[in-house]
Protein backbone atom coordinates (compact mmCIF):
# COMPACT_ATOMS: atom_id res chain seq x y z
CA UNK A 1 0.00 0.00 0.00
CA UNK A 2 1.56 3.83 -0.98
CA UNK A 3 1.74 5.96 1.89
CA UNK A 4 0.76 9.61 1.80
CA UNK A 5 2.71 10.83 5.02
CA UNK A 6 4.69 13.97 3.52
CA UNK A 7 6.91 13.87 6.74
CA UNK A 8 7.85 10.19 6.00
CA UNK A 9 11.63 9.80 4.87
CA UNK A 10 11.36 6.11 4.82
CA UNK A 11 8.74 4.18 2.99
CA UNK A 12 8.02 0.27 2.35
CA UNK A 13 10.23 -0.40 5.55
CA UNK A 14 8.28 -3.88 5.60
CA UNK A 15 10.19 -4.65 2.47
CA UNK A 16 13.79 -3.61 4.16
CA UNK A 17 16.16 -6.21 5.51
CA UNK A 18 16.93 -6.14 9.61
CA UNK A 19 20.55 -4.70 8.60
CA UNK A 20 19.00 -2.06 6.31
CA UNK A 21 16.23 -1.21 8.97
CA UNK A 22 19.24 -0.70 12.04
CA UNK A 23 21.22 1.18 9.53
CA UNK A 24 18.54 3.41 8.68
CA UNK A 25 17.84 3.92 12.51
CA UNK A 26 21.48 4.48 13.20
CA UNK A 27 21.65 7.64 10.02
CA UNK A 28 18.73 8.84 11.95
CA UNK A 29 20.29 8.99 15.83
CA UNK A 30 23.51 10.77 14.48
CA UNK A 31 21.74 13.51 13.63
CA UNK A 32 20.15 13.61 17.84
CA UNK A 33 24.09 15.03 19.03
CA UNK A 34 24.13 17.90 16.82
CA UNK A 35 20.64 18.64 17.37
CA UNK A 36 21.08 19.17 21.26
CA UNK A 37 24.60 20.69 20.18
CA UNK A 38 22.73 23.83 18.80
CA UNK A 39 20.64 23.84 22.69
CA UNK A 40 23.69 23.58 24.77
CA UNK A 41 23.54 27.66 25.66
CA UNK A 42 19.54 27.10 26.58
CA UNK A 43 20.27 24.07 28.13
CA UNK A 44 22.71 25.33 30.86
CA UNK A 45 20.96 28.24 31.48
CA UNK A 46 17.98 26.16 32.48
CA UNK A 47 20.26 24.06 34.71
CA UNK A 48 21.58 27.07 36.02
CA UNK A 49 18.10 27.83 37.18
CA UNK A 50 17.56 24.34 38.46
CA UNK A 51 20.53 24.79 40.00
CA UNK A 52 19.99 27.53 42.13
CA UNK A 53 16.42 26.53 42.94
CA UNK A 54 17.86 23.00 44.50
CA UNK A 55 20.38 25.10 46.07
CA UNK A 56 17.92 27.34 47.48
CA UNK A 57 15.64 24.37 49.01
CA UNK A 58 13.55 23.88 46.21
CA UNK A 59 12.82 20.95 44.08
CA UNK A 60 13.07 20.19 40.65
CA UNK A 61 9.81 18.87 38.80
CA UNK A 62 8.86 17.05 35.11
CA UNK A 63 6.20 16.47 33.78
CA UNK A 64 5.25 14.60 30.82
CA UNK A 65 2.83 11.69 29.22
CA UNK A 66 3.57 9.09 27.19
CA UNK A 67 6.97 8.57 26.68
CA UNK A 68 8.14 12.02 27.67
CA UNK A 69 6.18 11.50 31.21
CA UNK A 70 8.48 8.23 31.42
CA UNK A 71 12.05 9.43 30.34
CA UNK A 72 10.89 12.14 33.10
CA UNK A 73 10.70 9.58 36.32
CA UNK A 74 13.66 7.37 34.54
CA UNK A 75 15.82 10.57 35.21
CA UNK A 76 14.24 11.44 38.42
CA UNK A 77 14.40 8.40 39.68
CA UNK A 78 18.06 7.43 38.74
CA UNK A 79 18.99 10.43 40.97
CA UNK A 80 19.15 8.94 44.59
CA UNK A 81 21.05 6.32 43.78
CA UNK A 82 23.77 8.27 41.59
CA UNK A 83 23.96 11.18 43.48
CA UNK A 84 23.08 10.58 46.98
CA UNK A 85 20.48 12.73 47.11
CA UNK A 86 16.24 12.28 49.06
CA UNK A 87 14.19 10.89 46.74
CA UNK A 88 11.77 13.96 46.72
CA UNK A 89 14.31 16.49 45.34
CA UNK A 90 13.35 15.92 41.76
CA UNK A 91 10.20 14.40 41.37
CA UNK A 92 8.82 12.97 38.24
CA UNK A 93 4.99 13.08 37.34
CA UNK A 94 3.18 11.45 34.34
CA UNK A 95 -0.21 11.59 32.99
CA UNK A 96 -2.84 9.01 33.91
CA UNK A 97 -0.40 8.55 37.15
CA UNK A 98 2.23 5.59 37.92
CA UNK A 99 -0.02 3.04 36.55
CA UNK A 100 0.97 4.89 33.03
CA UNK A 101 4.45 4.14 33.62
CA UNK A 102 3.89 0.14 32.61
CA UNK A 103 0.67 0.78 30.81
CA UNK A 104 -0.50 3.48 28.34
CA UNK A 105 -3.73 5.24 29.85
CA UNK A 106 -6.25 6.09 27.38
CA UNK A 107 -6.81 10.30 26.87
CA UNK A 108 -5.28 10.99 30.60
CA UNK A 109 -2.77 13.66 28.65
CA UNK A 110 -5.87 15.52 27.64
CA UNK A 111 -6.86 16.91 30.37
CA UNK A 112 -5.76 20.16 31.17
CA UNK A 113 -6.05 20.38 34.50
CA UNK A 114 -4.88 16.97 36.14
CA UNK A 115 -1.26 18.29 35.18
CA UNK A 116 -1.76 21.25 38.26
CA UNK A 117 -3.95 19.01 39.88
CA UNK A 118 -0.55 16.39 39.86
CA UNK A 119 1.95 19.23 41.22
CA UNK A 120 -0.24 20.18 43.68
CA UNK A 121 -0.59 17.25 45.47
CA UNK A 122 2.70 17.73 45.87
CA UNK A 123 2.58 21.17 47.60
CA UNK A 124 4.17 22.78 44.77
CA UNK A 125 5.83 26.51 45.61
CA UNK A 126 7.65 29.13 44.25
CA UNK A 127 10.74 27.75 45.70
CA UNK A 128 10.05 24.83 43.18
CA UNK A 129 11.03 24.61 39.33
CA UNK A 130 9.27 22.87 36.61
CA UNK A 131 9.92 21.32 33.62
CA UNK A 132 7.65 19.87 31.05
CA UNK A 133 8.76 17.13 28.45
CA UNK A 134 6.64 17.29 25.01
CA UNK A 135 7.78 15.97 22.27
CA UNK A 136 5.03 17.77 20.19
CA UNK A 137 4.54 20.69 22.68
CA UNK A 138 1.11 20.74 23.26
CA UNK A 139 0.08 18.21 25.13
CA UNK A 140 -2.75 19.62 27.17
CA UNK A 141 -1.41 17.54 30.55
CA UNK A 142 1.66 19.35 30.92
CA UNK A 143 0.10 22.77 28.83
CA UNK A 144 -2.59 22.59 31.67
CA UNK A 145 0.29 23.07 34.14
CA UNK A 146 3.15 25.70 33.11
CA UNK A 147 0.12 27.57 32.67
CA UNK A 148 -0.64 27.44 36.03
CA UNK A 149 2.54 27.70 37.19
CA UNK A 150 2.96 30.79 34.96
CA UNK A 151 0.16 32.69 36.87
CA UNK A 152 1.64 30.72 40.12
CA UNK A 153 4.74 32.58 39.79
CA UNK A 154 6.66 29.55 39.52
CA UNK A 155 9.59 29.28 36.93
CA UNK A 156 9.06 27.07 34.28
CA UNK A 157 11.33 25.13 31.50
CA UNK A 158 10.46 23.28 28.38
CA UNK A 159 11.59 20.24 26.35
CA UNK A 160 9.82 19.93 23.19
CA UNK A 161 10.87 18.61 19.45
CA UNK A 162 7.98 21.34 18.02
CA UNK A 163 9.17 24.40 16.31
CA UNK A 164 5.85 26.18 16.80
CA UNK A 165 5.25 24.61 20.36
CA UNK A 166 2.72 26.24 22.35
CA UNK A 167 4.17 25.05 26.20
CA UNK A 168 7.84 26.57 24.81
CA UNK A 169 5.92 30.04 24.25
CA UNK A 170 4.69 29.68 27.89
CA UNK A 171 8.07 28.85 30.01
CA UNK A 172 10.33 30.71 30.98
CA UNK A 173 13.45 28.48 29.72
CA UNK A 174 12.78 26.79 26.34
CA UNK A 175 14.64 23.94 24.68
CA UNK A 176 13.47 22.98 21.46
CA UNK A 177 14.75 19.70 19.76
CA UNK A 178 13.80 19.86 15.98
CA UNK A 179 15.00 16.72 14.91
CA UNK A 180 12.86 16.25 11.56
CA UNK A 181 10.66 13.12 10.76
CA UNK A 182 11.05 10.11 13.00
CA UNK A 183 12.40 6.92 11.05
CA UNK A 184 8.72 5.51 12.14
CA UNK A 185 6.63 7.97 11.39
CA UNK A 186 4.75 9.54 14.66
CA UNK A 187 6.97 7.32 16.86
CA UNK A 188 8.79 9.60 19.02
CA UNK A 189 10.01 7.16 21.11
CA UNK A 190 13.14 7.07 18.98
CA UNK A 191 15.29 10.37 18.15
CA UNK A 192 12.74 12.42 20.28
CA UNK A 193 13.02 10.42 23.16
CA UNK A 194 16.57 9.48 23.03
CA UNK A 195 17.71 13.44 23.04
CA UNK A 196 14.86 13.88 25.65
CA UNK A 197 16.84 11.85 27.42
CA UNK A 198 20.12 13.14 26.77
CA UNK A 199 19.08 16.30 27.65
CA UNK A 200 17.51 15.46 31.28
CA UNK A 201 21.11 13.66 31.63
CA UNK A 202 22.52 17.08 31.14
CA UNK A 203 20.75 18.65 33.72
CA UNK A 204 20.50 16.56 36.35
CA UNK A 205 24.56 15.89 36.12
CA UNK A 206 25.52 18.87 36.24
CA UNK A 207 22.92 19.93 38.48
CA UNK A 208 24.41 17.75 41.04
CA UNK A 209 28.09 18.48 40.02
CA UNK A 210 27.76 21.70 40.77
CA UNK A 211 25.79 20.85 43.98
CA UNK A 212 28.87 19.01 45.22
CA UNK A 213 28.15 15.52 44.88
CA UNK A 214 30.72 14.47 42.39
CA UNK A 215 34.73 14.38 43.61
CA UNK A 216 36.92 14.79 40.28
CA UNK A 217 34.21 12.60 38.16
CA UNK A 218 33.60 9.87 40.22
CA UNK A 219 29.72 9.62 42.28
CA UNK A 220 31.45 9.63 45.31
CA UNK A 221 27.27 10.03 46.68
CA UNK A 222 26.45 7.14 45.37
CA UNK A 223 24.29 4.78 47.50
CA UNK A 224 25.58 1.55 48.26
CA UNK A 225 23.19 -1.10 47.25
CA UNK A 226 25.01 -4.04 45.99
CA UNK A 227 28.32 -5.57 45.66
CA UNK A 228 29.42 -3.82 42.38
CA UNK A 229 28.89 -0.08 44.22
CA UNK A 230 30.32 -1.57 46.77
CA UNK A 231 33.20 -2.47 45.25
CA UNK A 232 33.58 0.76 43.16
CA UNK A 233 33.22 2.41 46.38
CA UNK A 234 35.73 0.65 48.00
CA UNK A 235 38.50 1.35 45.05
CA UNK A 236 37.60 5.44 45.23
CA UNK A 237 38.40 5.31 48.88
CA UNK A 238 41.81 3.32 48.27
CA UNK A 239 42.31 5.41 45.51
CA UNK A 240 41.66 8.86 47.52
CA UNK A 241 43.11 7.55 50.66
CA UNK A 242 46.06 5.88 52.07
CA UNK A 243 43.74 3.15 53.31
CA UNK A 244 44.29 -0.42 51.76
CA UNK A 245 41.65 -2.68 50.46
CA UNK A 246 40.95 -4.23 53.81
CA UNK A 247 40.80 -0.41 55.74
CA UNK A 248 38.77 0.65 53.26
CA UNK A 249 35.71 -2.07 52.99
CA UNK A 250 36.35 -1.59 57.22
CA UNK A 251 35.81 2.00 57.15
CA UNK A 252 32.89 2.02 54.37
CA UNK A 253 31.23 -0.84 56.64
CA UNK A 254 31.10 1.94 59.24
CA UNK A 255 30.24 5.13 57.45
CA UNK A 256 28.30 3.83 54.72
CA UNK A 257 29.23 6.23 52.45
CA UNK A 258 32.35 6.71 50.55
CA UNK A 259 32.59 10.72 50.94
CA UNK A 260 32.54 10.16 54.11
CA UNK A 261 35.13 7.88 54.94
CA UNK A 262 37.50 9.92 52.18
CA UNK A 263 36.36 12.98 54.32
CA UNK A 264 37.28 11.32 57.64
CA UNK A 265 40.82 10.32 56.47
CA UNK A 266 41.46 13.65 55.11
CA UNK A 267 40.37 15.36 58.37
CA UNK A 268 42.58 12.70 60.18
CA UNK A 269 45.68 13.94 58.06
CA UNK A 270 45.48 17.13 58.46
CA UNK A 271 46.03 17.18 62.38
Amino acid sequence: MKTTETDSLYNNLEKMSFLEIINAINNEDKKIAQVIKKETKKISLLSTKVFEKINTGGRLFYIGSGTSGRLGILDASECPPTFGVKNNIVIGLIAGGDAAIRNATEYAEDNLKSGWKDLKNHHITTKDIVIGISASGTTPYVLGALQKCKKNKIITGSITCNKTSPISKISNYDIKLILGPEFLTGSTRMKAGTAQKMCLNMITTSVFIKLGHVLDNKMVDMKINNEKLKKRAINLIIEQTSLNKKEAKNMLEKLKSARLVIEHECKKNDK
